[in-house]
């Protein structure tokens, strides 16, 4: 008898002083809906706090909702944090507004994958359900 494998957990935040979340909540939901574990930080959060709660939460994936114009250092520093923690293994994604010539630059320091305003749905659900579980 085969075991079923135990779902993907995904911590969805918000860092930095940007305040809009409808966005996020609709993906936490797309998530949820499709079988992930979801926790979402809520609002103003620091990288800190995001990290922390996600090596606490033994998450696979941080999915971070940037609209402040910060996504060059919150990304960065997220990342530098889940070294840091010996939590490089945990995917780093995210979303927001983040011009062309950024993603590539983000792309190169480890961020797995960026989807702009206006990304569909189901493109973001199949992204994540790609990623292994880092168990």
């Amino acid at each position: 008898m085969a075991v079923a494998s135990a779902p993907l957990r995904v911590l969805i935040g918000k860092v930095g002083l940007d305040g809009h979340d409808r966005g996020v909540k609709l993906i936490a939901r797309a998530l949820r809906d499709a079988g992930m574990e979801v926790i979402y930080t809520g609002l103003h959060q620091t990288p800190e706090q995001v990290v922390g709660t996600a090596v606490q939460e033994d998450v696979d994936a941080i999915g971070l909702s940037i609209l402040s114009g910060a996504h060059n250092t919150l990304f960065r520093r997220v990342l530098e944090l889940l070294k840091e923690q010996d939590a490089g293994d945990i995917a780093l994604f995210g979303g927001g507004i983040i011009p062309d010539e950024d993603i590539a630059h983000l792309k190169a320091a480890g961020v797995k994958a960026l989807f702009k305003p206006g990304a569909a749905m189901h493109e973001i659900v199949e992204f994540v359900s790609g990623l292994k579980r880092h168990d």
